[in-house]
């Protein structure tokens, strides 16, 4: 099967609006917006935001089609990024004789690749195709295909780390990897795209909504009780990994709460405890000395909710601390070097993929937060 160029396989009118879309720029909106808003989800409200979504997703999905198709170093021919963008376009049905043919060598890597680019096009040109929303019916049958597309994403973030992990396999060690700007800034802009306002707008259809909660966005949540929760998933990945894992202490008051999405919380303070857990876990392995816990602080100022994560893992060397919100650093081995057979990111390790922390900071970001990061090596 021969691997046919876009410009072949589709019009030139298609083509041409995909990068006509791709050059429209994105529209942020705020966590305040989103919760007045969604305060309340009546007809007109959801209508609105369905007319919303069905020019900002076209948006979206044409930056990404473009840059998936020229990754820089190589990135775009990696098995992991070409099933990535399988998740943006195929039905589940449709997924996995696919991807078992791809597996069994049926389709040579460029052929598959012209395929999932064909079909990341025909995906952008559903939803071009997708009448205007008009009324409630509209904005229902719109609602649902977002849902589908929603489903279809799960699993992008790990796949398209494990593809950045092949990548990283096959180069040159000597390489900077901060110097790699083009390959960060990508996958910034990838990941960016993914956070925010499909999943509240789906959200905002739920009938019977948890109390408290704008969509997705939960108008009283309480920072020490997803740390708590958060950090007993991070624990299981530790005991999973190691047979053990060291104990966290929380401080904060239970009852202290504020508007954001727990979704996200919990992601940044997962990965944040999880990292030290690692660290901890490997430091104290075969020592006698009694392992210190981790602890977070949850701090209640009047400008900031503060989070602050601490650890005696004996921190970061200096000439580390330039890298670590790199995607292609991790201090972990990496998982590809214990595991050649991965074909999937599906099964959650305990580091060595190297986007943790940069997606972590990408999330306390997108709301006008940040993550910062204070090492004491040797502590």
């Amino acid at each position: 099967m021969a691997a046919k160029k876009a410009s072949e396989s589709f019009s030139k009118t298609l083509i041409e609006e995909v990068h006509k879309w791709g050059c429209m720029k994105q529209t942020g909106v705020s966590l305040r917006y989103m919760m007045e808003f969604g305060s309340k989800p009546t007809q007109r409200n959801l209508l609105i935001s369905g007319q919303f979504l069905h020019k900002e997703l076209p948006i979206r999905i044409a930056r990404r089609a473009i840059e998936l198709e020229s990754l820089p170093y190589g990135l775009s021919e990696k098995p992991a990024v070409l099933k990535v963008a399988c998740f943006f376009m195929l039905s589940v049905d449709l997924l996995e004789p696919l991807m078992e043919s791809w597996r069994n060598s049926l389709y040579p890597e460029s052929a598959f690749e012209a395929m999932v680019r064909d079909w990341y096009l025909d995906s952008f040109r559903d939803l071009r195709s997708f009448p205007d929303i008009k009324d409630t019916n509209d904005e229902r049958e719109f609602t649902q295909m977002i849902k589908a597309i929603k489903v279809r994403h799960n699993n992008v973030v790990p796949m398209m780390a494990l593809g950045v992990q092949q990548l990283k396999k096959g180069m040159d060690p000597k390489i900077v990897y901060e110097d790699l700007d083009e390959i960060h800034q990508f996958l910034d802009r990838f990941y960016l795209s993914r956070i925010g306002i499909p999943g509240q707008h789906v959200e905002l259809h739920n009938p019977n909504p948890p109390l408290h909660c704008v969509g997705y966005i939960h108008t009283k949540m309480s920072p020490v009780e997803v740390a708590q929760n958060a950090s007993e998933d991070a624990r299981c990945i530790c005991l999973r990994e190691y047979g053990s894992a060291p104990e966290v202490n929380i401080y904060g008051d239970p009852k202290f709460t504020f508007p954001y999405v727990p979704t996200h919380l919990h992601l940044m303070v997962f990965e944040l405890v999880k990292n030290s857990l690692r660290a901890v876990q490997e430091r104290y392995m075969d020592s006698d000395r009694v392992v210190p816990p981790i602890r977070i602080i949850v701090a209640d100022g009047i400008e900031d909710v503060t989070i602050k994560v601490s650890d005696e893992g004996g921190g970061i060397p200096r000439s580390g601390l330039p890298k670590i919100f790199t995607y292609l650093y991790s201090t972990a081995r990496n998982p590809l070097d214990e595991h050649s057979d991965l074909g999937t990111a599906d099964t959650v390790t305990m580091a060595g993929y190297g986007y943790g922390l940069p997606i972590s900071r990408l999330y306390a970001r997108y709301f006008g937060g940040d993550l910062q990061i204070i090492s004491m090596e040797g502590y």
